[in-house]
């Protein structure tokens, strides 16, 4: 039978090991137009480092509110640069750690079945009659819903469309309603339609002039408890491994960044 003091010898030497253990894992919350890209991301960070990096997606602007109010993160990559300024600015987040790690683009995606062409009727097919329903993000809180919403309106047909409109909570699930059928089109990140389960769909590639440009940015977090791990994999975010990564997505790299390597789009 155990004595009392060789109990509390067994808990005082199980602490070290639970608390290496609890550093070894990387907590993100993460845009969920990067539900695919992030998914490579952290198989090669983990493969490399062994770190083990466990993601939430969701809407930037919800992941806003929540981190604002203390949720237990140790790096925020969101779709919108403004979040994680603003959260640097409040103090909640490490001075010097934010990173804008691509840019995000957004195309008008149909089903492969489609009876109207995306690819010959771009803008048009929107108002196509087969097409009632539209998906987009919420644009109150989502980056690609604002994008959407502005590139709408910039061709003209917002007023046209504004009545076939549904709204995700985030781009991810404004692409499940039109992968599922739910909707007949869906104005959805470039991330997601060309991701295993949307790539043979129709697509159309929505001209970057037509709305504000979607600057995505992660930041280390201070309440993390991870925090050397959160750096790590933002170096990894930074190394040509990772940016090759979000290209493999549609992502492009922000401009800053693609002049340090001689090439707009390299």
């Amino acid at each position: 039978m155990l004595t009392r003091r060789r109990v509390l010898a067994i808990v005082l030497m199980a602490l070290p090991m639970a608390s290496a253990a609890h550093a070894q894992q990387v907590r993100v919350a993460a845009a969920a137009d990067l539900k695919y890209a992030m998914q490579d991301v952290a198989a090669r960070f983990e493969e490399q480092t062994g770190t083990k990096v466990d993601v939430t997606y969701g809407s930037s602007g919800i992941f806003f509110s929540q981190l604002q109010n203390g949720a237990p993160f140790d790096v925020f990559f969101s779709a919108d640069i403004d979040f994680p300024k603003n959260l640097e600015a409040a103090g909640l987040a490490e001075s010097g750690s934010l990173y804008e790690y691509a840019v995000g683009r957004i195309a008008i995606w149909m089903p492969a079945d489609a009876s109207a062409d995306v690819t010959v009727l771009r803008w048009k097919v929107l108002l196509d009659p087969s097409v009632q329903k539209i998906a987009i993000a919420n644009p109150d809180h989502a980056p690609y819903g604002r994008a959407a919403v502005a590139a709408l309106q910039k061709a003209g047909i917002y007023e046209q469309v504004k009545a076939k409109l549904v709204y995700g909570e985030n781009i991810s699930q404004a692409a499940q309603f039109v992968e599922s059928g739910n909707a007949q089109a869906g104005v959805i990140a470039m991330a997601l339609a060309v991701s295993p389960v949307m790539k043979n769909g129709k697509r159309w590639e929505i001209p970057a002039d037509m709305h504000p440009p979607i600057g995505q940015a992660a930041i280390v977090l201070k309440n993390g408890a991870s925090k050397n791990g959160a750096r790590a994999l933002l170096e990894f975010v930074k190394s040509e491994a990772g940016r090759a990564l979000f290209a493999k997505y549609g992502f492009t790299r922000p401009v800053a960044d693609a002049r340090s390597l001689g090439s707009p789009n390299k």
